[in-house]
C-alpha cells in the first residue's frame, strides 16, 4: 500500500457520496485493507495522515464535531469532506 492508494481511496470514496457528505477515515482504510478490523485498524494512520496531505493541497476538509479542524490537532473522531 501506498500513500497514494489511501489517498485516491478517500477521492474515491468522497465521489461516490452527496456533496457536502463525509466519510471517516476507517472507510479509506477498509477500502485499502479489506474488512479484516486487525488489517484495516491498523491502517487508520495511515488514511488519516493521507487527509491530512489531502488538506493541504486543498482537497478535502478535515472536520471534528462538524467543524473543520486541523489534522495534525485533531484528537479522537474526524470525518473527511470534499471542499466543494
Amino acid at each position: 500500500m501506498s500513500d497514494d492508494d489511501m489517498e485516491a481511496a478517500i477521492l474515491e470514496l468522497l465521489a461516490a457520496r452527496r456533496p457536502g457528505a463525509t466519510i471517516c477515515p476507517s472507510d479509506a482504510a477498509r477500502r485499502v485493507a479489506g474488512d479484516d478490523p486487525a488489517e484495516w485498524r491498523r491502517r487508520m494512520d495511515d488514511a488519516r495522515a493521507a487527509a491530512a496531505r489531502l488538506v493541504e493541497r486543498g482537497e478535502v476538509v478535515v472536520t471534528q464535531g462538524g467543524q473543520p479542524t486541523d489534522p495534525a490537532l485533531a484528537r479522537g473522531p474526524i470525518r473527511i469532506r470534499r471542499t466543494s
